[in-house]
């Protein structure tokens, strides 16, 4: 206990009132009754002023309920001399005579006959008492330490209980009891707590509840079979809390443990941090992998689209240049066939217009000769000339033929297409305008084709023939 000011011991100060409560308290109340009676109008403040309620108060206990039933009740039946007393069944009793040594009744429930001239009779409750303790210790290192328990006690030998205890308050026949029961456990508590340490007494309550039961059964029902007792019986003790008065000592008693408890709160704390960092850092990793996965598995798709796309592009390039190329030298070809063709028409055209100059002198030279030899003459000179030119018009269209054989129809079809219109630009522009109708031949075989060319050619000739003659 911490002192309240300069020159005070608060905890003398508190002693002092319990002692003085407790002689004012173990004061028998006998005219309790005979108070009531002429003070039958009290307040319920002055109730409130008895010494138990002063020592409740001074002891820091609840203060008694005043409406709850007081003494055992008791009815008395009769009148005058013929009384009867009716005792409850859980109530003890004990009646006397004047001149008898021995009661006329004593026990449990037991309802008699009573003359008020002669006879007394004394009504204790048999029910359990609890008494509620409230002790102040000191203990070992000298701190203050509030002990709270209870304990709870029943009459065992009323016979012995009547004659040792005083139960004459005619308001509360157990309030002396309890109290000396109560003073009691009190003395065994701070007893025994001096000789413990402030963590036993807070730790291990059992040394002291061994060491008041000890106590108060040696007193309340005796040692042995002795009748030492005073009849009573102790049910129970327990200890239901143990407070250290001083608050700072109480506070640095507790720091030990919460530091302890905080270290530990604070490394579960770092733990479970840690197992969350390490848990979301193998959540992240396997998110970043899965990423990286994901990405690359795009990469690859893109990569692998493009490649195909390339290779189709690149394809398609090749095919269009292999087409172009293909085409290029369809025309070159076509070109050179042409050219070809065109060189070997102009060649047939010199070579035709040397036969036909050749024809025309030989034709002049038969003309001259036939004016010399005769009109037979000419006509067998022009018989064999038309054979003669016939014979190689036979072998120059057998050789062209031959040529010509070597080819397919469609491409020397195509082939002369295609050089007609250098063949008509070449041609002379006529004075004037024949047109020579073939008809009868297959244009769809060389021979046919053949045909109708010779045709055309002769039909050119006997044309140069009739310009010359006109010339």
């Amino acid at each position: 206990m911490s002192a309240a000011g300069k020159g005070s011991n608060t905890y003398l100060d508190q002693v002092v009132a319990q002692q003085a409560v407790l002689e004012d308290d173990l004061k028998a109340r006998r005219n309790a009754a005979a108070s009531a009676a002429a003070a039958p109008a009290a307040s319920p403040m002055t109730r409130r002023q008895s010494p138990m309620a002063k020592r409740e108060r001074v002891m820091g206990g609840a203060e008694p309920d005043r409406t709850a039933p007081g003494p055992v009740d008791v009815r008395i039946t009769g009148f005058w001399r013929w009384k009867n007393v009716l005792v409850p069944p859980n109530a003890f009793v004990v009646h006397t005579r004047r001149g008898r040594e021995k009661p006329l009744h004593i026990g449990l429930g037991v309802s008699f006959r009573f003359t008020p001239a002669t006879d007394s009779f004394l009504v204790v409750p048999g029910a359990t008492q609890t008494i509620l303790i409230n002790a102040y210790c000191i203990c070992q290192e000298l701190q203050g330490v509030l002990v709270q328990g209870y304990v709870q006690w029943i009459i065992q030998d009323f016979a012995i209980a009547y004659r040792k205890l005083d139960f004459g308050d005619a308001e509360d026949p157990m309030r002396l009891v309890n109290l000396q029961l109560r003073e009691q456990a009190e003395a065994a508590i701070k007893d025994k707590v001096a000789t413990m340490g402030v963590r036993d007494v807070l730790s291990d309550k059992q040394p002291i509840i061994e060491e008041l039961t000890g106590r108060l059964r040696a007193v309340a029902e005796g040692e042995g079979d002795s009748d030492q007792g005073l009849g009573l019986r102790i049910v129970t003790v327990q200890i239901k809390e143990a407070v250290v008065t001083s608050s700072r000592l109480w506070e640095n008693l507790q720091k030990p443990y919460r530091a302890e408890q905080g270290q530990i709160a604070r490394l579960a704390e770092l733990r479970a941090e840690e197992a969350i960092a390490q848990r979301e850092m193998a959540t992240e990793r396997l998110r970043e992998t899965k990423r990286l996965e994901d990405e690359r598995e795009l990469a690859e798709l893109r990569a692998r689209n493009e490649a195909s796309q390339f290779d189709t592009e690149v394809a398609e390039r090749l095919r269009r240049t292999q087409r172009e190329h293909d085409d290029a030298r369809a025309v070159a070809e076509l070109e050179t066939e042409t050219t070809r063709h065109a060189l070997r028409m102009e060649r047939e055209r010199h070579a035709e217009e040397a036969e036909t100059g050749t024809l025309r002198i030989e034709r002049e030279q038969r003309l001259k000769r036939m004016e010399l030899d005769g009109e037979l003459e000419l006509v067998r000179s022009r018989a064999r000339s038309d054979h003669e030119r016939a014979l190689l018009d036979l072998e120059r269209v057998g050789v062209r033929a031959e040529i010509d054989n070597q080819e397919t129809a469609a491409s020397l079809q195509s082939k002369l297409i295609g050089s007609l219109p250098e063949i008509m630009e070449r041609l002379p522009k006529p004075a004037e305008l024949r047109a020579v109708s073939i008809n009868g031949g297959d244009r769809t075989t060389v021979s046919g084709l053949l045909a109708e060319l010779a045709v055309v050619i002769g039909t050119l000739r006997s044309a140069v023939a009739a310009d010359r003659t006109d010339s």
